[in-house]
């Protein structure tokens, strides 16, 4: 019984962390879009656009390292 839960309670994290991480890294984007497209120009929006990119990165490493990297 309890192996069934766990399988369960492991296809919802990877579904939900997948959803959760998608909808940052497109939040992230369109704010950097927003930057670069903006006042500030694609070179004054050029390190936030940097900085972004390392941190949707991070976001996606950290759900695959929780949700599929073998402990």
């Amino acid at each position: 019984m309890s192996g069934n839960a766990d399988k369960k309670k492991d296809t919802t994290k990877k579904i939900t962390g997948l959803i959760g991480t998608i909808i940052f890294a497109v939040f992230i984007l369109g704010l950097s879009h927003s930057i670069s497209t903006g006042f500030a120009g694609f070179n004054g929006g050029l390190p936030f656009m940097v900085i972004a990119i390392i941190c949707i990165l991070m976001a996606f490493y950290d759900y695959w390292d929780d949700c599929f990297r073998k402990k």
